[in-house]
């Protein structure tokens, strides 16, 4: 595990430690909000590692205690058993594991690494570790065998000799058999490392010995001479006993299986190529790839099972890795995502000298573990219970809450239960070993990853195992493209055009809005009853500026800066996208949205669309900032060229500014306004015709809004000259070299993040205002005062009035993060909406209950009736300030890191406190806390 520095813990939310602290106020803070956080809250601890083991080498399983053990190239070891039981464990040396061997049922494992060196584990305490080390200094290790309810370990090696350690002491035998005495006279050159030692079934003083080159030597450890030897030639990679022991089976580098009497060494009883080609003339069937391990399982009441990796033919150029199962005449091939690392057969029995009657086989594959079940037709699979593919579909967001409210898991598992899984075995999972420890975090943990498929999964992360709570497919919303040809031209990313870029949830109302990289946004609601929608509301934008034909044109009007949302006459087109003669690309949207009715689950339900279109031939900008607030139904997106902001109760487009304009006057850039780009449709708002009206898509009786063409159409477009011609590429990247001139950077000014509040916009605000705080790119922090209207009914029928203004404080380096706290430090939560069902009867309880307003403030005193002072905690890539309100005063700032900068941010409430914790670039976690500078 990677070692994080935690430097400069240091003062910075209250407290004057600044070099450059504000006098007037300084004292007065510190008195009024004591220190409680100590050096000791911030010390790291291991904790759990999820997801799936990295570069996996070998595997093992107990079948008593059913307990399955994989170690990795990194010399990493982790232990599964039921799902939430799992235990990491690290070798000190690091050398890859390459076997493992369980002492069934005694609760210890021997594991042999390639630094020649073999430890025994102790499973038996709370933290397994090891117990003995033996190193080999003169020979390499290839092969380890631990028969069961033995004491004596073999380990065979490089140069095809044989020792024995005794398990109890850890000590070496006098007992080694040598490879010249073992092979004798039935080969003149070496025979190779040793790839196979195993005990005969029935007799556990015989012992087969399988040399690389193709000899197998059946060794009497009494008489200490061999009893058979039987040679072949091709080389051998494993062999397999019949639980008989009166026969064993070869698998070979030429694709074949070889089946041995022990009493007829001269040739082998029958010879297979399983998928080799017969040729007519009775001649050998041509060789294939070669046959990596094999194991002979029987069973009472039928054919023994043949299972083995490899063996397919030279011909099948680009075939995926495969798993075949021969039992009786069926032969299945079983196709795999990934390589094959190695497999085991789980079986009713440990006693290897009794009916082993098959059940499962466990896949070990380079980044996925696979269990088969062999007990139905088709052979089908268990659902994995484990969190191993977290990177199923690549991560590209992440984001985690800690301490929701405690309904939110039961009811996200409630769905995620419901969801079909076909074509898994109806079975149990089989490694079902091991008891639930006790979790050491006593509230509940979320984790959400977004994917490059475009689907959300939710994880509980309360236990030390990651679970699985539901999972959501975005990609449901657009239309399906079947084939290459038949993918639009209008899509800005050539391959994962449904990647989720940015996601913003609200736990307590479970609202949820997601942002992907084809400049879309789509809103969910979270609903435990099935709907058909029959009609997706879509929002398209544009941004435009008509009004402003160059610096010196007439009118005063700044466009988008209305108070009121912005309507146009009705008006009647009959497409929604258009191309001009010449071929240019123009208001049309990435992806296109689903025109047929969409069948929605319980869970997440799409409540609105938002698509950035195509201006002139030119592509939108992607998102590069996003959030939702549930008290003001309100949605907030941004990128490069400027923000929206949605009603998604209202269906409409409040807010469409351009990031000039957000400054108004107050620009501190002097930019000049340059000629728009002449639109080919008027920048409009709602377009409203009575036959195009309908009801919302997700709720019975709510009032209608306005469709045009089943599409709600708001269209605003950057002006010409916003974004330079040699920065077309469609993602918003921060540069942070010296070169870069201020024009270039003043071009490049996204929207970077948002902060819904109720706080004091203005120095000279006597209370409260529900508002909207912008950060840009260039460190610059601007308000938009929302006036809403009353709750209920009202909400729906009156237009929530939005207005700037103006900028209120700048920082070195890109905004990430905002946050506020009252006047005794405690963290203010942003306003929300408690959750209710949104498709209730009409005449329902749900419907029946009144919807208020969670107040902001959760401190205790009664600070926010006095209007007293708020402090707003402000955090870029480079600096940190804490600001007073209503004053505007800084009462401190810290620069963060010169030398790098900050990835994340975020004020963290913690059981003695609250902190501001940073995650820089350098791989460092900073946190600022009161009184002096601390490194940990």
């Amino acid at each position: 595990m990677k070692k994080f520095n935690i430097r400069k813990v240091l003062d910075g939310l209250t407290a004057v430690s600044s070099p450059s602290p504000s006098p007037q106020l300084g004292a007065k803070e510190n008195e009024l909000i004591p220190e409680t956080l100590q050096s000791e809250h911030f010390q790291l601890c291991k904790t759990v590692r999820h997801g799936f083991p990295y570069q996996p080498s070998s595997m093992a399983f107990d079948p008593v205690q059913k307990i399955l053990a994989i170690g990795t190239q990194n010399g990493a070891l982790r232990l599964f058993g039921r799902p939430g039981v799992e235990c990491y464990c690290q070798h000190e040396s690091g050398a890859a594991v390459i076997q493992l061997q369980f002492l069934i049922n005694e609760g210890a494992l021997v594991s042999a690494l390639s630094d020649d060196s073999i430890h025994l584990w102790n499973l038996r305490q709370k933290r397994p570790a090891v117990l003995h080390s033996l190193k080999f200094s003169k020979e390499r290790i290839t092969f380890c065998h631990l028969p069961f309810q033995s004491k004596w370990l073999y380990i065979g090696s490089e140069r095809g000799n044989i020792h024995i350690v005794n398990v109890e002491s850890f000590t070496l035998s006098g007992y080694t058999i040598m490879w010249n005495k073992a092979i004798e006279l039935s080969s003149k050159a070496h025979p190779g490392p040793v790839v196979h030692i195993s005990d005969n079934p029935m007799d556990e003083g015989k012992l087969i010995i399988g040399f690389e080159s193709g000899i197998v030597v059946l060794w009497d450890l009494k008489s200490k001479r061999a009893d058979y030897r039987y040679t072949y030639d091709e080389a051998i990679h494993s062999v397999a006993w019949h639980h008989e022991g009166k026969q064993f089976i070869c698998s070979h580098s030429d694709g074949t299986l070889t089946i041995w009497n022990i009493k007829s060494p001269a040739k082998p009883a029958q010879t297979i190529t399983p998928h080799g080609k017969q040729p007519k003339d009775g001649k050998k069937p041509e060789p294939c790839k070669p046959i990596l391990k094999v194991e002979y399982k029987t069973t009472r009441a039928g054919d023994p099972f043949m299972i083995f990796s490899g063996g397919l033919s030279y011909d099948t150029v680009g075939r995926r890795p495969c798993l075949t199962v021969m039992h009786g005449k069926s032969t299945a091939v079983l196709e795999m995502d990934y390589s094959i690392v190695d497999f085991l057969t789980l079986c009713e029995t440990p006693y290897p000298n009794d009916f082993q009657e098959p059940y499962a086989v466990v896949v070990l594959l380079e980044k996925d573990l696979v269990v088969i079940d062999l007990a139905q037709n088709g052979y089908p699979i268990f659902e994995n219970p484990y969190p191993m593919m977290i990177h199923e579909s690549p991560v590209t967001c992440c984001e985690y809450l800690a301490d929701c409210p405690v309904d939110l898991i039961p009811a996200l598992y409630s769905v995620g239960s419901r969801q079909k899984r076909q074509g898994y075995s109806k079975k149990e999972w089989p490694i079902s070993g091991g008891n639930w420890g006790l979790g050491t975090q006593s509230y509940p943990e979320i984790i959400i990853t977004g994917h490059a498929d475009g689907s959300v999964k939710f994880w509980d992360a309360s236990a030390i195992m990651l679970q699985v709570l539901y999972k959501l497919k975005t990609a449901k919303v657009f239309e399906k493209v079947r084939c290459k040809e038949e993918k639009p031209s209008t899509e800005i990313v050539d391959e994962d055009p449904f990647a989720i870029q940015l996601m913003s949830w609200c736990p307590e109302s479970r609202m949820l809005c997601v942002a992907g990289v084809s400049a879309h946004v789509i809103i969910y609601r979270f609903s435990k009853q099935e709907i058909t929608t029959e009609v997706l509301l879509e929002v398209r934008l544009q941004y435009e500026l008509n009004d402003l034909e160059s610096p010196e044109g007439g009118g005063d009007q700044t466009p988008g800066t209305s108070p009121s949302p912005q309507t146009t006459a009705p008006q009647t087109h009959t497409s929604t996208s258009s191309n001009s003669s010449d071929g240019i690309r123009d208001n049309i949207p990435c992806l296109k949205v689903r025109s047929s009715p969409l069948k929605q689950s319980s869970g997440y339900q799409v409540e609105l669309v938002v698509q950035l279109v195509w201006v002139s031939g030119e592509p939108p900008q992607q998102i590069s900032s996003l959030a939702i607030n549930s008290c003001y139904g309100l949605v907030v997106f941004g990128n490069s060229n400027g923000l929206a902001v949605v009603d998604y109760l209202q269906k409409t487009v409040l807010l469409n500014l351009g990031i000039m304009e957000l400054y108004s006057s107050n620009d501190p850039y002097q930019r000049q306004l340059r000629s728009p780009r002449k639109s080919r449709q008027p920048s409009g708002g709602l377009i409203s015709t009575s036959e195009d009206r309908c009801k919302s898509p997700t709720s019975v009786g709510a009032l209608p809004f306005c469709v045009f063409l089943s599409t709600v159409l708001l269209s605003v477009c950057p002006p010409r000259g916003s974004i330079p011609q040699d920065n077309r590429d469609n993602s918003f990247s921060r540069s942070r070299s010296s070169s870069v001139t201020s024009i270039d950077k003043e071009a490049r000014e996204a929207v970077t993040s948002f902060h819904f509040c109720e706080t004091y916009n203005r120095k000279a605000d006597g209370g409260l205002t529900s508002s909207l705080w912008v950060g840009t790119s260039l460190g610059t922090v601007l308000a938009i005062s929302l006036s809403m209207p009353p709750a209920g009914e009202q909400r729906l029928l009156q237009p929530v009035i939005v207005s700037p203004c103006g900028t209120l404080v700048r920082l070195k380096g890109s905004i990430l993060r905002m946050a506020f706290l009252d006047s005794t430090g405690s963290l203010l939560p942003s306003a929300f909406e408690p959750w209710y069902e949104p498709n209730a009867p009409a005449n329902g309880e749900e419907r029946d209950k009144v919807r208020k307003r969670r107040p902001v403030s959760v401190s205790p005193s009664t600070s926010q009736e006095l209007n007293e002072n708020q402090y707003a905690v402000v955090c870029s890539e480079k600096q940190a300030k804490v600001i007073s309100l209503p004053s505007q005063t800084c009462v401190f700032k810290h620069n963060i890191t010169e030398t790098s900068f900050v990835l994340r941010a975020d004020v963290v409430q913690m059981n003695a406190g609250i902190c501001l914790a940073c995650f820089c670039a350098n791989g460092h976690i900073m946190t600022l806390r009161n009184h002096s500078n601390m490194l940990i």
